[in-house]
């Protein structure tokens, strides 16, 4: 494993240390709806994974509901057959949704970092498929899990072998104009802001940048803080924790035991940093009430506000 930059230098170019990125005053958390003046300005683009459709229709009406809601755009799963990848292809181009993105499909159950090479090398074959599936269908991203910690794979052997492994796809990422988006979520892996930027600095390409999710944080840090350390390596956001019929926490700046979120402040710390890109729902599949109160949920997000 190798370090490329000091921790003056890295806390620099993560913006972690800069006036406007942590020094946010006590005031400007509470706020649950932010003032004309301060309503961020940077337009995000709003989608929804192809989970969150209703799965008993067939995909172009699920295509043709989205679009029908405010949705600009899907994001698929892996897709195994060109006759999937067609369909996809079809339902895109009939109802003007872009799909932004492929969800690599192969990354759980055969873990990048596994102690066995056969399953290390269906992931690999799998992620080959997710590029080309990215490509074939005008997507610029594959969200990538990179690895998962056990009791049998140490963490720093995820965190070896994830980047050898990852590195051995950049000529294929570069060839296929497609970027692998590397996703914290619940893999015991890449624990804090610092260490998912310093994770993404050090493969030093454009090709590998960071896919975050909003929600896979709350129990750990803050979305915002995270947000605001990937700054510029951050391509795609996913978001979660807001969707009607959930109870969720509301955030409490003054309650330590809270897991909400704030939400005008992780559209604030998006807009500090300058994302524009897309914001993909992952939740729970609903009916078209429950999609058309996501979507209106997801538009007072956008505008800096609380969602419900």
């Amino acid at each position: 494993m190798r370090t490329i930059c000091t921790r003056r230098g890295f806390l620099a170019r993560s913006g972690a240390a800069t006036a406007g990125g942590l020094l946010i005053g006590r005031n400007a958390r509470a706020r649950s709806v932010a003032p004309e003046g301060a309503r961020p300005s940077g337009r995000l683009r709003k989608a929804v994974c192809i989970g969150v459709l209703p799965r008993d229709q067939p995909l172009l009406d699920r295509f043709r509901l989205a679009a029908r809601l405010g949705f600009e755009g899907v994001e698929p799963n892996t897709l195994s057959t060109p006759k999937e990848v067609e369909e996809y292809r079809r339902a895109a181009e009939s109802t003007g949704l872009k799909i932004h993105s492929i969800m690599n499909s192969d990354h759980w159950r055969f873990p990048l970092t596994d102690n066995d090479p056969m399953v290390v090398r269906q992931c690999v074959e799998g992620i080959k498929t997710s590029l080309q599936n990215a490509r074939a269908l005008g997507a610029d991203t594959v969200l990538l899990v990179p690895g998962i910690v056990t009791p049998a794979v140490r963490y720093a052997e995820v965190y070896e072998r994830s980047q050898e492994r990852i590195r051995d796809l950049i000529p294929l990422s570069r060839d296929l104009n497609v970027v692998i988006a590397i996703e914290n979520v619940g893999n015991r892996f890449l624990l804090s802001p610092l260490e998912f930027a310093r994770y993404v600095d050090e493969f030093e390409s454009p090709w590998v940048k960071a896919y975050f999710d909003v929600g896979n944080v709350v129990s750990i840090g803050f979305p915002q803080d995270w947000i605001r350390t990937l700054g510029k390596r951050l391509v795609k956001v996913h978001i979660k924790r807001f969707e009607p019929g959930v109870d969720h926490p509301e955030f409490d700046p003054n309650d330590r035991r809270t897991q909400g979120i704030d939400w005008p402040e992780v559209r604030r710390a998006l807009d500090e940093v300058g994302y524009d890109g897309w914001v993909s729902a992952e939740v729970r599949s609903g009916p078209e009430d429950h999609l058309r109160e996501l979507s209106e949920r997801m538009d007072r997000i956008f505008a800096g506000e609380n969602p419900s």
